[in-house]
Formats: C-alpha cells, sequence, structure tokens
C-alpha cells in the first residue's frame, strides 16, 4: 500500500475522569457544570472522542462546539448521524444538569433528535445549544439546536425527557 492510498490516523489523549469524592457529590449540577467550563475538573472523555467542548454554561443552558473531522464519516462520506446525536445529548444532558440540586442525579428517559442537513467534510464547525424546557421535580424535558457556525444554518434539533433520581 503506497503512501497515498493509507487510512489517515488519529490519536488523543484525555484525562481520567475525576471519582466523586464527598467534595464533588456536594455540588450541585450547576456548579459542577460551570467548573467544567473552566477547566477545574477534567472534560468528559467523550468529548475527547468526539473532538468537541463545553464553551457556555448557565441554569438551563449549555453551548458545546465541535469541528467534524474525517473520522466521523460514516459509508456515505457524510458525518455520521450518532455524532450529531451524541453532541446535541451531550448538550440536552447537561442543560438539565444545571437544574440537578446537589446530590440528584438523573436519567434519560426518551431522546428524539431530527436531522435537517448532511454534514459534509470542510462544512466547518458546528454549535449545539440546549435549553430547558421545563423542569418539574420528576420528569424534564429540554431541547436542542445544532447549527453550522460559519453560516448559523440549522443541521439537526432534539428533544430529550429526563428524570430527577433523588
Amino acid at each position: 500500500m503506497s503512501a497515498e492510498t493509507r487510512s489517515p490516523q488519529r490519536s488523543y489523549s484525555y484525562e481520567r475522569p475525576i471519582a466523586v469524592t464527598p467534595e464533588i457529590a456536594g455540588l450541585s449540577g450547576l456548579e459542577l457544570i460551570q467548573r467544567l467550563v473552566r477547566g477545574e475538573l477534567p472534560a468528559p472523555s467523550i468529548t475527547a472522542t468526539l473532538d468537541f467542548r463545553l464553551v457556555e454554561v448557565e441554569k438551563g443552558r449549555v453551548v458545546f462546539e465541535g469541528d467534524p473531522g474525517d473520522f466521523v464519516l460514516n459509508p456515505m462520506g457524510t458525518v455520521h448521524g450518532g455524532y450529531t446525536a451524541t453532541i446535541l445529548d451531550s448538550a440536552l444532558g447537561c442543560a438539565v444538569h444545571t437544574m440537578m440540586p446537589a446530590g440528584v442525579s438523573y436519567t434519560t428517559v426518551e431522546l428524539k433528535v431530527n436531522y435537517v442537513r448532511a454534514m459534509r467534510p470542510g462544512d466547518g464547525a458546528i454549535r449545539a445549544e440546549g435549553t430547558i424546557i421545563h423542569a418539574g421535580g420528576t420528569l424534564l424535558t429540554a431541547e436542542a439546536r445544532m447549527t453550522r457556525i460559519a453560516d448559523g444554518k440549522l443541521v439537526a434539533h432534539a428533544t430529550t425527557t429526563c428524570m430527577a433520581l433523588k
């Protein structure tokens, strides 16, 4: 196999996730996500795997950005829907997480993704913004939109229902 036809290689590193210590367990979801954005806690390893990052947080809202490379393509040569779904799920889940008091976690009950535009290599970076729709005592719902940063065009949108685990 010639150098021109060899498959590209990709390697990456990530910090080991932190153990749940009493200090971490005592943080509200918002405080935890804020520490992630500030780099005070290691980023979740999935962000290194798919090359995206958490860039903004406030109560009920988070923003992720990423630049899908050729390592996330499907057999048709477009960005795999799983990449889109994972980043949208992260935006949705982290928006929900910002609503959790200390000591309360959550789990996803339902995730729905609508793909409205294919992403192709070279389309550039994306932005996924997740926001809370409803934060009840047990069930929380959120929505997220993924857009291309260069032109603001919508790529996909999603909704979730999560259940607080007390």
